[in-house]
C-alpha cells in the first residue's frame, strides 16, 4: 500500500500537539481527518494549512468519549476520506490539580473517559480494517507525568498508566495482525493549553532537563509519524519518551 494511500485520524487535533501531528502525517504522505470537540475554526485553519502545503484533510467534530459519537465520527471519516489506517489518540481534556483529599470519584472517571476509555471505542471502530488489511498504527499520546508521579495529578497520572497498560495488552494481543500500538510521552511541551503557565515555572522545569531545554510539539510529531510509518514496523508496545531525557 502507497503511504499516500493512508488515512490518519487525530483525536483533538485543532491545536497544540494535535495539529502539528496532523500537519506531521499530512507531510508525510497521509491523507488526515482532523478531530475536534468544539473549536471548528481551529480545525478548518489545520486542515487549510495542510492543504495549502499540498496534503489532503477534512475536519470532524466528535466527542470521542461518547460511544455514539465515535461511531458516527468513524463512519463519516471512511466516507469522507476512506478506511483508517493510523490512529492517534491524542484528545485530551482539563487537567486541574487536585489533591487527594479533595479528589472526586467523577474527577477520577473524567480522566479514565479521555485516556482508557476514549481510545478503547476508537480502536474497536478501526481495527476491523486495520485487521482486513493486515497493516495499521495505533499510537497514543501518553505523558511523563506517569513515570514522574506528579502530585496533585494523581487521577491524570492514573489514566495515563491505564492508557500505557492498553497499549501494552494491545500490542501483544494484536502483534500477529500486522497492526502495531506504541505510545509517544510528550515532557512539557508548550502549547496553547500553557499559555498562563509562568517563566520561572518553565525555566525551573526546564533547568531539570538532562538537554537543558523544553521540548516542541514538532519533536513530538516527529516521533509520531515515525511510528505510524513502515519503518517501524517492528517496534510495538513501546513507549517513546520525547522529554530531553527527563524520565529513563
Amino acid at each position: 500500500m502507497s503511504p499516500r494511500a493512508r488515512v490518519a485520524l487525530v483525536t483533538g487535533a485543532s491545536r497544540g500537539l494535535g495539529a502539528a501531528i496532523a500537519t506531521a502525517l499530512a507531510a508525510d504522505g497521509a491523507a488526515v481527518a482532523v478531530n475536534y470537540a468544539r473549536d471548528a475554526a481551529s480545525a478548518d485553519a489545520v486542515v487549510a494549512a495542510i492543504e495549502a502545503a499540498g496534503g489532503r484533510a477534512a475536519a470532524f467534530r466528535a466527542d470521542v468519549t461518547d460511544e455514539a459519537e465515535v461511531t458516527s465520527l468513524h463512519q463519516a471519516v471512511v466516507a469522507a476520506l476512506g478506511e483508517v489506517d493510523v490512529l492517534v489518540a491524542n484528545a485530551t481534556g482539563p487537567q486541574p490539580e487536585i489533591g487527594v483529599e479533595s479528589l472526586r470519584v467523577d474527577d477520577l472517571l473524567t480522566q479514565f473517559r479521555f485516556f482508557a476509555v476514549s481510545p478503547l471505542l476508537l480502536a474497536q471502530q478501526v481495527l476491523p480494517g486495520m485487521r482486513r488489511r493486515g497493516w495499521g498504527r495505533i499510537v497514543q499520546i501518553g505523558s511523563e507525568a506517569f513515570e514522574l508521579g506528579t502530585p496533585g495529578s494523581s487521577a491524570y497520572v492514573a489514566a495515563k498508566g491505564a492508557q500505557l497498560g492498553l497499549t501494552r495488552s494491545w500490542a501483544r494481543e494484536l502483534g500477529g495482525t500486522g497492526v502495531t500500538v506504541n505510545l509517544v510521552a510528550p515532557g512539557f511541551v508548550p502549547t496553547e493549553r500553557h499559555v498562563g503557565v509562568p517563566d520561572a515555572d518553565r525555566d525551573r522545569y526546564a533547568r531539570g532537563v538532562p538537554m537543558g531545554r523544553l521540548g516542541t510539539a514538532d519533536e513530538v510529531a516527529a516521533a509520531v509519524t515515525y511510528l505510524a510509518s513502515d519503518r517501524a514496523a517492528f517496534l510495538t508496545g513501546q513507549r517513546i519518551a520525547v522529554n530531553g531525557g527527563n524520565t529513563l
